[in-house]
């Protein structure tokens, strides 16, 4: 099964991947956890081009098109290998949100994506989207708040540096996802405390799961 968690900047995706992973490994379920942009070591790479907050005039389509290849290798070398041996795949951020930030956000149109991932990528979907909302501004805080913290690098606190119109659009735009594909995608409010969302994310991924084999 293929798992993605999605959301804003400061939503707690991160967080909640080891809660997954956490209980599947508890009900006996194989399980990895991985990301986007970064999940193999020629990912990694491209991640430190992206999140850079140096590169703020990086042309937009160059931007998507990095977030592609990036995702053609973490496909090959990490999850399909992964699906193919009988193991739960959990992914923090996945096509969702290229549709969303390069799409709608920076204006590429979510069609364009969407063909793209579709024509290279053979429409290798997630089976369950656990979209992880909340304000941009609460989110911001967030980011921010581990940042300075020293709990995440300033080095990749591009996105944390675009406008609150920006955030704004994200969020607007993962909704939109989530209305359109209601039978994949399921909302959680990620404004609750953490352990309350911990808990309804663990439900909602308990119910989804199919019977261990």
């Amino acid at each position: 099964m293929f798992i993605t968690l999605e959301g804003i900047e400061g939503s707690g995706k991160t967080t909640l991947v080891q809660s997954v992973v956490s209980h599947c490994h508890g009900i006996g379920r194989d399980c990895i956890a991985t990301r986007e942009p970064g999940g193999t070591p020629i990912g990694e790479k491209i991640r430190s081009i992206l999140l850079d907050p140096r590169h703020s005039a990086m042309d937009p389509i160059a931007e998507m098109l990095l977030y592609m290849a990036d995702r053609v290798q973490h496909i090959r070398q990490i999850i399909q290998p992964a699906l193919r041996e009988g193991k739960v795949v959990v992914c923090d951020r996945y096509v969702d949100a290229t549709i969303v930030y390069q799409g709608v956000a920076r204006g590429l149109k979510p069609e364009t994506v969407i063909g793209l991932h579709n024509s290279l990528l053979g429409g290798l979907w997630p089976d369950i989207t656990l979209l992880l909302d909340l304000p941009p501004r609460q989110g911001l805080q967030r980011a921010w708040r581990q940042i300075d913290d020293g709990e995440r690098g300033s080095e990749e606190s591009r996105f944390e540096k675009e406008t609150m119109d920006f955030h704004s659009k994200i969020r607007e735009g993962y909704l939109a996802r989530a209305m359109a594909e209601p039978n994949r995608f399921r909302v959680v409010n990620a404004a609750l405390p953490q352990q309350e969302v911990e808990a309804e994310v663990v439900r909602m991924v308990s119910e989804a799961l199919p019977p261990d084999p």
